[in-house]
């Protein structure tokens, strides 16, 4: 049994042969014109249908029920409250249970024929389904690890409602892969530019394995925007796959001169995507690779193509480096191949486990394509922090995921020092549920001056800010890992922002969080005395003025600032 992903308007006639439907998630409302529709006709056909977010919204509206215009939304975590009624779908599923939420309108009235199961503290549809047409919807997303019971809930679906057998199991992939690596290149060769990541590395190695080394080169392209050590772990790295096997390129000054005049995300991460594709193009140029012979292999995994707007109708994140137009347009000429695109965080690693990769790779925490530069925060003019009565509203602009779109607004400060972090994850969650025009909380753990006397300061990416996020990055790092803490996170970004005095203009974000395939994350609590520990540490470096913890889920908050 195979899954396939068709446009949201195929007509019914051609999902004749399907076990079953899901209708995803997503950012539209049922209300707008030019938001995604299915064909109705799909509804009585017989075949299941399960209606996820959005997806529970259009059938709903289709069918008649009401949909209400949510006026704030509803974002992360949130507890389900099951109804004393049977269902095939909440079959094994708790009285109550966590759930993972992310929207703005909701099911206030079902169509005929249809039931509520459970209901969330403001959502009184969380779940409900019309057994005999075999239609189902929840507003939550079962496909995120952290809905508790997410797993259990596709399995009825897909196992027992739709009658299709499991067969599911990434580490078997392994060889399906390498063929279809063998059947993509053909006679051509590949070439990576590596990262030393987890992604780019199973991917390189899965081409080496599956052409040879005579066919698959790689070069590292240190771009100036690296933490401290990451280019000697590279080389180290790669010289056990084979010698000759990666080079390495020193290309600081291509990245960092135009990146001196960006301030926004989209437009940062554009300019190296695109500053990728000229060091590509140069260096398989003067390799003399532009022979048609040589094709761009990439690391590009699921959840990246998602969050890049990957499908007709899915609304854009963030643009991946993999994903900015000269990699569109190589892709387009049948020049890139990508091979664990359609895998998650956790599968790539199992596969990296049975290519007998060594843990010290695969057990690293994710780090970004674009590096550094997407976590040191840049404003393109200076700004006073402004009170409310929730705490301080910081004009550093992030990005963030809220109804299934992307966010780029302010942050909320508080003044509270996280000794009792759980707590104020939940007053995290409460305080963006009910502050519009803010993604992100975050809460202070040492300062040189009280917020109110801090202001943000107009900068770009320059070395010496660089510098200050390495020395700061390499101490969360080392006391992390000698501590035991790094153990306990799946990710822990350090964040540099522009907030602070004339004296010191930047602070530091301490963003430490789990997951498990990077689509949703929890806030992590760190233990005090590490964390004031580590704080004061940071605060000796000259230049920094105070160090923050950020205590958002995602959603709403992205799991980087940018």
């Amino acid at each position: 049994m195979t899954a396939a992903i068709f446009p949201s308007e195929t007509p019914a006639a051609e999902l004749q042969h399907v076990r079953g439907v899901i209708i995803s998630g997503g950012p539209s409302s049922v209300y707008d014109p030019a938001s995604p529709t299915i064909d109705p006709t799909l509804l009585a056909s017989g075949i299941p249908v399960l209606g996820i977010c959005y997806g529970q919204q259009l059938i709903t509206h289709l069918l008649g029920g009401t949909v209400s215009h949510g006026v704030k939304g509803e974002y992360g975590l949130a507890v389900l409250d099951r109804f004393a009624v049977e269902s095939p779908l909440l079959a094994g599923v708790a009285e109550h249970s966590q759930v993972w939420m992310s929207h703005r309108d909701l099911v206030t009235a079902p169509p005929a024929g249809f039931r509520f199961l459970a209901s969330t503290h403001t959502c009184p549809a969380a779940a409900l389904e019309d057994p005999t047409r075999r239609l189902y919807g929840v507003q939550f997303h079962p496909e995120v690890v952290h809905t508790s019971y997410g797993r259990q809930i596709l399995q009825n679906f897909v196992l027992d409602i739709c009658a299709c057998e499991k067969d599911w199991n990434p580490a078997g992939r392994v060889a399906l892969v390498e063929e279809q690596i063998r059947r993509n290149v053909g006679d051509r060769n590949v070439f990576f530019f590596v990262s030393g990541g987890v992604d780019s590395t199973v991917a390189f190695t899965l081409c080496l394995q599956a052409l040879g080394p005579e066919r698959v080169r790689g070069v590292y392209v240190d771009t100036g925007l690296m933490r401290e050590g990451e280019t000697a772990f590279v080389e180290e790295t790669f010289s056990k796959l084979g010698s000759g096997v990666v080079d390495i390129e020193r290309a600081a000054a291509e990245f960092l001169t135009p990146l001196a005049a960006a301030t926004e995300p989209e437009q940062k991460r554009h300019i190296i995507g695109e500053q990728f594709v000229k060091v590509q193009e140069r260096i398989i140029e003067s390799r003399g690779l532009l022979d048609g012979h040589w094709i761009l292999g990439q690391g590009t995994i699921y959840p990246d193509t998602i969050e890049s707007g990957g499908t007709a109708k899915a609304a854009t994140i963030k643009t991946h480096h993999n994903r900015v137009p000269g990699i569109q347009k190589l892709m387009e000429a049948g020049r890139v191949v990508e091979p664990l695109a359609d895998f998650y965080k956790d599968e790539v690693r199992e596969i990296g486990r049975q290519l007998e990769l060594p843990a010290a790779l695969l057990d690293r925490h994710p780090f970004p394509g674009p590096g550094l530069a997407i976590r040191c925060l840049c404003s393109d003019h200076a700004a006073a922090v402004t009170a409310t009565p929730d705490g301080y509203i910081v004009p550093v602009h992030s990005v963030g995921v809220q109804g299934d779109s992307r966010t780029y607004a302010p942050v909320l400060a508080i003044e509270s020092f996280p000794t009792e972090a759980a707590r104020l994850q939940d007053t995290a969650t409460e305080l963006i549920n009910r502050t519009a025009g803010v993604n992100r909380i975050i809460a202070q753990v040492a300062s040189k001056s009280p917020l109110a006397e801090q202001q943000v300061f107009a900068c770009t990416i320059t070395e010496p800010r660089l510098d200050l996020l390495r020395r700061a990055d390499a101490i969360v790092r080392q006391m992390s890992e000698s501590s035991g803490f790094e153990d306990k996170v799946w990710q822990f970004p350090v964040i540099l922002i522009p907030l602070g005095t004339a004296t010191a203009k930047d602070s530091i974000v301490l963003r430490p969080i789990q997951s498990v395939d990077g689509m949703t994350a929890d806030s992590v609590c760190m233990p005090e005395a590490l964390l004031r520990a580590m704080a004061a540490r940071i605060l000796e470096i000259p230049g920094i003025h105070g160090v923050w913890y950020d205590l958002t889920h995602k959603p709403p908050g992205t799991i980087e600032w940018e």
